[in-house]
């Protein structure tokens, strides 16, 4: 797949596109969304055959910010981000494959808080840095056309990075979500799906305001974001339902193991989301009513 931002289900189907009912219930790789920043890329440049370190600069198709060295550090970054990147380019092993993971912290802790969730791990960290990795890349002779793969394996942890990665299993009997799945396809039928660009993304980003301000969305909240788009209300309706067959899925069929407790302030809590990746492509698993409202409410970037 390409190089792009994960969405949520329930957010793919008001253009009317309606893979995410196959995507549901097939068969593929899950893996846990972990709340680090910032987003570390590395591996070997195609086109310099040199090892790099960066963000997710490094794939922007003007202002690219690779760096081969402690200089280029320097010249592209600065703040906390260049101190951390020269840290990873320390302490990352060399590799021919190009990853992406996030930074979760320095060693000699055994609870770090790179965002919104407290990580609190069974032992102190004795590796100089901290971790999770999520993706790999494919790029032929330039990083601007990688190719964006979801990382099914563990990398190994050194003495000097400790790589975190938990063991996520998903039941692959999901009778009941293919039925519900089946119930969204007759509603799809009364839909008339927008096909303005704009006014799709208007659309997520009220349902995003509606999120940050507590509001409930229920059927009158729908009419509104319905008559404020001119939009027909069953898209908003048919949102509502793939969101809700999503909390099922991730509160029924989805456990992770729990040898790095999560925590959102002073209450325990899940992992941020999950990310499942199929034939029928790749979405993230979070509970915005959760999670995502605590991002909004502390200042983070949603997911």
């Amino acid at each position: 797949m390409q190089n792009k931002h994960l969405e949520h289900p329930e957010d793919s189907v008001i253009s009317g596109d309606l893979n995410v009912l196959n995507w549901f219930t097939a068969n593929g790789n899950i893996s846990a969304k972990i709340d680090g920043a910032p987003a570390i890329v590395w591996g070997t440049n195609p086109a310099t055959n040199l090892f790099f370190v960066g963000t997710k600069s490094v794939f922007n198709k003007k202002l690219i910010k690779i760096n081969h060295s402690h200089a280029d550090i320097d010249n592209n970054h600065q703040g906390e981000v260049a101190t951390i990147l020269h840290h990873c380019l320390d302490n990352l092993p060399r590799s021919v494959t190009i990853y992406q993971g996030d930074f979760i912290g320095f060693g000699g802790s055994d609870n770090y808080n790179p965002n919104t969730i407290r990580y609190f791990f069974q032992d102190k960290v004795q590796q100089e840095i901290v971790i999770a990795p999520h993706t790999y890349y494919i790029a032929e002779s330039d990083l601007r056309d990688a190719e964006a793969f979801p990382l099914e394996f563990n990398l190994e942890s050194d003495n000097n990075v400790l790589f975190v990665k938990p063991d996520v299993y998903i039941n692959s009997n999901r009778q009941d979500i293919l039925e519900r799945c089946n119930f969204a396809r007759q509603v799809a039928t009364l839909c008339e799906f927008p096909t303005n660009t704009r006014q799709i993304a208007r659309i997520k980003k009220h349902f995003n305001a509606c999120i940050k301000n507590d509001i409930e969305i229920d059927d009158i909240t729908l009419e509104a974001i319905a008559h404020d788009n001119n939009c027909d209300v069953n898209v908003l309706r048919l949102w509502k339902l793939i969101q809700s067959i999503k909390i099922d899925l991730l509160c029924y069929h989805i456990e992770a193991d729990d040898s790095v407790e999560c925590y959102i302030e002073e209450e325990r809590c899940d992992h941020e989301g999950y990310v499942l990746s199929n034939d029928y492509g790749s979405f993230k698993i979070v509970n915005r009513e959760g999670f995502s409202r605590a991002n909004f409410h502390l200042g983070v970037q949603s997911t």
